[in-house]
């Protein structure tokens, strides 16, 4: 394996996870800011590791592994520090919510690609939108600054889980057809 830009970028998004979550700890008053402008920057990465790759024509399949693998232990990181944070269900629901998506849709790839139909289940726009509405909502609720910001991080959040679902039923009812098969090939 050649280590390219890229394939760079993606492990400092890795990279920076750890960091993150140490500044999410951290006893001073500026924690959340710290633990939410590293959340960004990774954010960050994760865009200009795949334009990177297209546009210097630098893709491998490593980093088409290690990029989505990234982004989900990223957010998973962050989804669960938002919920220790919160602690109640009105935010553990919609994260959990996620979560179980994210496990469910990467199986599902993994089953459509066994079967010579990974590309049937690619990413979507709604996934796109999805990822961005969960990102910004898990800026607002990590650094958290004024209630306002919270209060848009809490719609944000709400907005990202009613995408979950709709990303998911479409992935799920494209594969539809071979889920349902009776037979096993």
């Amino acid at each position: 394996m050649r280590l390219n830009l890229p394939i760079g970028l993606t492990l400092f998004r890795i990279a920076l996870i750890p960091f993150f979550m140490i500044a999410f700890y951290l006893p001073f008053t500026d924690a959340s800011f710290v633990c939410a402008l590293l959340f960004i920057i990774a954010s960050i990465t994760d865009w200009f590791d795949g334009f990177l790759a297209r546009k210097l024509k630098q893709t491998t399949r490593f980093g088409a592994f290690l990029d989505p693998v990234a982004d989900k232990v990223m957010v998973t990181a962050a989804l669960v520090l938002v919920i220790e944070y919160y602690h109640s269900w009105w935010i553990s629901l919609p994260a959990v919510i996620m979560i179980s998506r994210e496990i469910i849709i990467s199986a599902l790839r993994e089953w459509m690609a066994e079967i010579g139909k990974r590309n049937s289940v690619a990413v979507s726009w709604i996934g796109k939108i999805k990822t961005s509405a969960q990102m910004f909502s898990l800026v607002a609720l990590l650094w958290h600054p004024w209630l306002w910001v919270e209060i848009i991080g809490v719609i944000a959040l709400y907005i990202a889980m009613i995408l979950t679902f709709w990303s998911m039923y479409q992935y799920l009812n494209i594969a539809r057809d071979d889920l349902l098969n009776a037979t096993k090939q």
